[in-house]
């Protein structure tokens, strides 16, 4: 695995397996969703062991530090090695209720119908059978 001393930081998020695709990687930093000292960067920007990247996935902001440089995509076995999740706990608990809340707030009838819901449907048409 070919390791430099540094990396633009786009395709450091696509190696790490952050982005499925390069150019998404790219996109995010333009939308200044990616973050180095708190100040938001380009995609051209290169990353050095150490660094602490902040990438902004509304309702939170995640946070990782670089352990290692590649520039070449990793299997996902690998990418613990190069890169470390230090999300602060406060955050997570805050996905984990936006999450829950979401799924409390479904509005009844969207989306696909529930297991009861089908059961209800089934049992509508195999009565008409019946008759």
């Amino acid at each position: 695995m070919e390791k430099n001393q540094t990396v633009r930081i786009d395709k450091y998020l696509w190696a790490v397996r952050l982005f499925k695709t390069r150019s998404i990687a790219t996109e995010a930093c333009k939308k200044g969703k990616i973050l180095i000292d708190n100040m938001p960067v380009k995609s051209s920007r290169m990353i050095k062991k150490g660094d602490v990247i902040s990438i902004k996935e509304p309702p939170i902001t995640k946070q990782y530090k670089v352990l290692d440089i590649s520039a070449k995509r990793m299997g996902a076995k690998l990418t613990p090695d190069f890169i470390k999740d230090i999300t602060p706990e406060e955050e997570l608990e805050i996905l984990r209720i936006t999450n829950l809340a979401n799924q409390l707030n479904r509005p009844r009838g969207m989306g696909r119908p529930t297991k009861k819901d089908r059961r209800d449907i089934d049992h509508l048409f195999n009565s008409d059978k019946n008759i």
